[in-house]
C-alpha cells in the first residue's frame, strides 16, 4: 500500500471519520484532524489513539509542519466555504470523501458490502466481527459505535466489509457512498423508499440498489426475500442468489423466534439442518439480521459454530434500541428517523415490554419522543406516517435540530406540522419546543414498569442524559447501564 505522509481530516469528530482516523494512525499513517468541536467519547479515543487534533478551521494550523498529502472531509466539515477545504483546492491537495478514501485505500480483493434501507449497520459490523473472529483479519468499517470492536479497521488481509450507505458521498458528490466500494459479495437486507430529499421518487431510490445489485459477480448475493423490495430488484437477475428469511425454499430460514428484554432465540434451518441461535440484541427484527450474517459467513466456509459462538458473543451497536438506563422505569435509545423505521422499532417495543408491569397489575405505556431526519420532514413523507405511531402510548416532538435546507425545494416540515400529521392516527400527539419543559412532561407521567425511547438520528441534545439524571433522582435505587 502507498501510504502518504500526512492525511488532514476535516470534520474528524464523526463516528466514522474518527474510526477511519485511528484506523489509519495505526498503520502509520500521519493523521491530524479538525472539527467545529470536540467531546467525548470520541475526543478521548482520538487522544488514546494519538491523533492530533484542533478545534475550527486553521489552514496555518493544519500546514504547520508542511501541506498535508491528502485531505479527506467528512461531518462537519463539508461545507463549500470551509477555509481549509479551499486551502487545498487552491494548493491543489487531493481532496476526498470518506467513501472515496475507503474506496481507494480500504477495499480490499474480496470486497462485501451491507446494503438497504435498514440493517446494514448491525449486519456490517456482526459479519466484520465474526470474521475478525475467525482470523481473517478484514479491513472494515461501519457507521456506529460497538463495544465489541472498532467502527474501522485497516488490515493487510484480502477481505473487507463496509457498511454501504446509499446516502449522497458529499455536498459535491450526490453517488451512494457504497458506489465506491466495489462489491464481489453483495448482503442485501430491505429496499423500502428512504431519503426523499436526496431521491425525491420511489423508483430513483430503487435505481441506485438495482445498479449495485447488477455490479456484482453472479452467485455473491445473500438476500433477503421476504423483503418486497428486494424480490422486485432480484427478478431481473439472470441467476438465483442465496436466499433468506421465512418463506419456504429460501436457503437459510429462521424460525421459532422467542424475545425477551434479554435478547432473542431461535433456530436457522441450513442444508436440513437445524442451528440454534442466541443473542443479546433486542428485537425480533433481528433474527432476520443475524440470519443474513449467519448466511454469508457460512457461505465464506466460516464453521457454524464458530459463526454461532460469535453471535453469542456479539452485544449490538449503540443506539440500536440500546438500553441507556434499566430501573423502574426504562430508557431506550434507537436510530429510527423515519416514520417506518420508528413503527417497527416501537412495534418491537410493544412485544417485549407488552404485559403487566411488576406488581401493579397495569400494562407498561410506551412515551415516544421523535425527531425525524432531513428526509422524514419531507412532504413526500407524509402518508408513511399514518399509524406509524400506533404502538405508542404518547408520542412527544421536540423542536428540531437545525440542519441544512435546499432553498430550491419545498420547506421541509417543522414539528408543529409533523405533530397535527401524527395526530390523525394517534390523538397522544404532542408538541413542546423547549427540551427542559418537555422532559418534565414525561418524568411527571411516567410510572413503574413504562418505557421512555428516543426515536430518531441526532443527538436530543442531551435531552436523555438529562431524563436519566432526573430518573435517577426520584428514584435511587434504579441501575443505570453505560
Amino acid at each position: 500500500m502507498n501510504k502518504p505522509q500526512h492525511i488532514h481530516i476535516i470534520g474528524i469528530c464523526g463516528v466514522a471519520t474518527s474510526a477511519i482516523a485511528i484506523a489509519l494512525h495505526k498503520n502509520g499513517w500521519k493523521v491530524t484532524g479538525s472539527d467545529k468541536g470536540f467531546y467525548p467519547p470520541v475526543s478521548t479515543a482520538l487522544e488514546n489513539a494519538g491523533v492530533k487534533f484542533y478545534a475550527g478551521w486553521h489552514p496555518e494550523k493544519m500546514s504547520a509542519d508542511g501541506d498535508p498529502d491528502m485531505i479527506m472531509v467528512g461531518g462537519g466539515g463539508t461545507s463549500n466555504n470551509n477555509p481549509e477545504a479551499l486551502y487545498a483546492k487552491t494548493k491543489g491537495i487531493p481532496y476526498l470523501s470518506y467513501a472515496q478514501l475507503l474506496g481507494k485505500h480500504f477495499v480490499k480483493r474480496n470486497s462485501i458490502v451491507s446494503v438497504g434501507t435498514w440493517g446494514k449497520t448491525t449486519t456490517s459490523a456482526l459479519l466484520a466481527f465474526i470474521m475478525s473472529e475467525a482470523g481473517m483479519s478484514p479491513s472494515y468499517m461501519f457507521g456506529g459505535v460497538s463495544d465489541m470492536l472498532p467502527a474501522a479497521a485497516l488490515h493487510d488481509g484480502e477481505w473487507s466489509v463496509f457498511e454501504g450507505d446509499e446516502y449522497q458521498s458529499a455536498i459535491w458528490d450526490k453517488r451512494p457512498k457504497f458506489a465506491y466500494y466495489h462489491p464481489s459479495h453483495l448482503l442485501f437486507t430491505s429496499v423500502s423508499w428512504d431519503h426523499a430529499d436526496l431521491y425525491p421518487t420511489e423508483a430513483d431510490y430503487f435505481d441506485i440498489f438495482e445498479r449495485i445489485v447488477g455490479s456484482v459477480p453472479a452467485k455473491k448475493i445473500v438476500a433477503c426475500t421476504d423483503d418486497d423490495g428486494v424480490r422486485k430488484i432480484l427478478i431481473k437477475l439472470k441467476y438465483r442468489p442465496t436466499t433468506y428469511g421465512t418463506l419456504d425454499g429460501v436457503d437459510f430460514r429462521y424460525a421459532n423466534v422467542e424475545q425477551s428484554k434479554d435478547g432473542i432465540a431461535f433456530d436457522i434451518m441450513y442444508d436440513n439442518e437445524p442451528h440454534h441461535i442466541q443473542s443479546p440484541l433486542l428485537g425480533s427484527y433481528n433474527a432476520e439480521n443475524i440470519t443474513g450474517v449467519f448466511a454469508m459467513a457460512v457461505t465464506l466456509g466460516i464453521e457454524s459454530e464458530v459463526v454461532a459462538d460469535s453471535i453469542h458473543r456479539f452485544t449490538g451497536i449503540k443506539r440500536r434500541l440500546e438500553k441507556r438506563y434499566v430501573g423502574d422505569v426504562t430508557v431506550i435509545d434507537a436510530h429510527a428517523p423515519t416514520p417506518e423505521k420508528a413503527a417497527s422499532n416501537l412495534k418491537t417495543l410493544r412485544e417485549i415490554f407488552d404485559g403487566p408491569s411488576t406488581g401493579s397489575g397495569r400494562k407498561s405505556k410506551i412515551f415516544a419522543i421523535f425527531e425525524p431526519n432531513i428526509g422524514g420532514r419531507n412532504r413526500e413523507s407524509i402518508p408513511q406516517y399514518t399509524n406509524a405511531f400506533k404502538d405508542a402510548d404518547n408520542v412527544y416532538i421536540p423542536h428540531f435540530t437545525k440542519v441544512k435546507v435546499d432553498p430550491s425545494k419545498e420547506a421541509p416540515l417543522e414539528g408543529d406540522e409533523l405533530t397535527e400529521i401524527i395526530a390523525r392516527s394517534q390523538s397522544n400527539t404532542v408538541y413542546i419546543d423547549d427540551d427542559d419543559k418537555l422532559i418534565t412532561d414525561v418524568i411527571r407521567k411516567v410510572k413503574k414498569g413504562d418505557v421512555i425511547v428516543f426515536l430518531g438520528s441526532h443527538g436530543f441534545r442531551g435531552m436523555i442524559e438529562e431524563t436519566i439524571k432526573k430518573l435517577t433522582t426520584t428514584a435511587p435505587k434504579s441501575k443505570s447501564k453505560k
